[in-house]
């Protein structure tokens, strides 16, 4: 996927049309567990010393395969305003194998 280094858009804190330049930032990886995840597990007394009463005897997600895994991340580009150099979100983001900056 191409994309344009710069671009005439809106800007939201200068409320009009403005060149922007465009940035990607790289997509961090989430944890295993979900916040609430991670507290249920730690009331229900992982790593205190229960014993893990049958719960853990299988092997985490990440060790046997994941089917329908996806091949491709979605893109998360930054526009910054060239007037007020502030910096805008993209709303949503496109799956892309690979995005090359023209």
């Amino acid at each position: 996927m191409k994309v344009p280094k710069t671009v005439h858009r809106f800007c939201k804190y200068c409320r009009k049309h403005t060149e922007q330049k465009v940035s990607q930032n790289k997509k961090k990886a989430a944890s295993s567990l979900s916040h609430g995840s991670k507290v249920r597990a730690r009331l229900r007394g992982q790593a205190r010393g229960f014993g893990n009463l049958g719960r853990y005897s299988k092997p985490a997600v990440t060790k046997f395969k994941r089917s329908n895994a996806k091949s491709t991340k979605k893109t998360d580009f930054r526009y910054t305003c060239s007037v007020c150099h502030k910096m805008n979100l993209q709303r949503e983001g496109i799956r892309a194998k690979k995005v090359e900056f023209i």
